[in-house]
């Protein structure tokens, strides 16, 4: 008899494949139940994560989830598997995984050395058995540190994206978001702007204004407009000044060709980006960001669960090995994540699967307005995730993105976790903030400066 039976009590469940009982498995969320693969009862999902829990982690090598011959993104999964990695935790089943994940041999360095072994199917399955306090337990012992112009993801640091988006692209008002939000210590991930426009003259420009500020003050972050990948080649071709190559990821080749991608155009941008050479302290170029749902949404799941499918862009971003990966987790809006809840499960099982695959995790912790959510299940999951050690956030002003209409984190959010949870920003970073005397040292920990930096103050002056 093919496929995977259970018995709990007296009844009998049976998952015809690898992929159902995944779905079954999965705690409960609107995407899932929208597509048709969801768990029908809680005792039907219970009977599911047992018997996940007792499948051994070899078995994901021999049965893929979407058959090898149609989709680019099982055959990377498949042929960049390393077996030498994989051997210390290949006599495990699911539920021994997760024993070992929270026990004291998954250390920094075990970890590191594991996740070239690991496939997305399997983190993904292991988190299906977790906890909320699992998934930042173990999410805390990963560190994936990167580097371009400042280090980051090293232990103890927060970073931020600041994101300074303007409805017409109006080059004095993103300006204004800029300085505010270096102001508050943000920016040491990436400015990045997502464009209201798709011309490319108008990304050029875009970018070139973004190089003047920081070269102007001699920041040491990197920019990025967040533009189509064939969009930034076009400008690099013009001689922008392109620090990150930016492109929205999914985890199946069907997902991609809706976002206009494939692997080989990844990889001409990871080359292009490259050959640049902007990088003063670091090679990471690429910046890339995903979301549950996004598969179901292209008509392009293969009947996956959401969050696998997410966990399997995990293994479309390592590839390329990148500075940013961005779970944008609450954006497509409830059909995908209902409420606060699957908000905060789904953001913590994107950070635990990506830094377990070695992905430089952050998170823009978000809600869309239609949502049944709000600001203070944002703030249970910033807190979550500074707690589970991740690399970086958003910070927009106000927390309010008057251009995408959705709800994220602010630029005095950054410093509450920053504050509660005894993070600090890039090192580099925060040696310039302290040379401009926006923080300042004071017994023992750093504060916002009271004043304007002279430099900031012309600047603000003509805005």
């Amino acid at each position: 008899m093919s496929g995977f039976v259970h018995r709990v009590g007296g009844a009998q469940w049976r998952f015809a494949d690898l992929k159902t009982l995944l779905a079954r498995a999965t705690p409960a969320r609107s995407g899932d139940r929208l597509a048709g693969v969801a768990a029908q009862t809680d005792r039907e999902r219970v009977a599911a994560q047992m018997a996940l829990a007792e499948l051994p982690l070899r078995h994901f090598l021999n049965e893929a989830i979407i058959p090898y011959e149609e989709d680019e993104v099982t055959r990377l999964i498949m042929d960049r598997h390393d077996a030498a990695a994989f051997a210390p935790v290949a006599h495990l089943t699911v539920g021994d995984f997760r024993d070992w994940l929270l026990g004291e041999a998954a250390t920094e360095a075990s970890l590191a050395a594991l996740a070239p072994g690991l496939t997305p199917e399997m983190v993904a399955a292991v988190s299906k058995l977790m906890r909320v306090q699992d998934l930042v337990l173990v999410a805390a012992k990963v560190r994936v540190t990167t580097a371009f112009r400042n280090t980051l993801g090293l232990r103890g640091r927060l970073s931020t994206r600041l994101q300074p988006n303007h409805p017409t692209d109006d080059a004095a008002g993103i300006a204004a978001s800029v300085l505010d939000g270096l102001l508050y210590g943000n920016g040491d991930a990436v400015i990045g702007i997502n464009p209201a426009s798709d011309s490319t003259g108008d990304i050029v420009e875009l970018l070139k204004m973004l190089d003047g500020v920081i070269r102007g003050y001699e920041i040491p972050t990197q920019s990025c407009v967040l533009a189509h990948l064939t969009t930034t080649l076009e400008a690099i071709e013009r001689g922008a000044p392109v620090d990150l190559v930016f492109q929205s990821i999914a985890g199946t080749e069907g997902a991609n060709a809706s976002f206009g991608v494939n692997l080989a155009l990844l990889q001409e941008g990871y080359e292009a980006g490259l050959a640049l050479g902007r990088g003063g302290v670091g090679a990471n170029v690429m910046y890339f960001e995903t979301g549950q749902g996004s598969a179901l949404s292209a008509e392009a799941h293969h009947g996956v669960d959401q969050q696998t499918c997410e966990a399997r862009a995990y293994a479309v971003a390592r590839q390329f090995k990148p500075l940013l990966v961005n779970t944008v987790v609450g954006f497509i809006g409830p059909e995908y994540l209902f409420d606060g809840k699957q908000i905060i499960r789904a953001g913590l099982e994107d950070h635990f699967c990506g830094k377990l695959l070695g992905v430089p995790m952050g998170c823009d912790i978000c809600y869309t307005n239609h949502a049944q959510a709000d600001q203070d299940d944002m703030d249970v999951l910033l807190t979550l995730l500074g707690a589970a050690g991740i690399n970086f956030i958003m910070g927009i002003p106000g927390s309010d993105d008057v251009m995408l209409n959705y709800q994220t984190t602010s630029f005095h959010d950054a410093l509450y976790a920053r504050q509660v949870l005894g993070l600090r920003a890039a090192p580099e970073f925060e040696a310039w903030l302290e040379e401009m005397q926006i923080l300042r040292l004071r017994e023992g920990r750093f504060e916002l400066g009271r004043d304007v930096p002279a430099p900031f103050r012309k600047a603000l002056g003509q805005l």
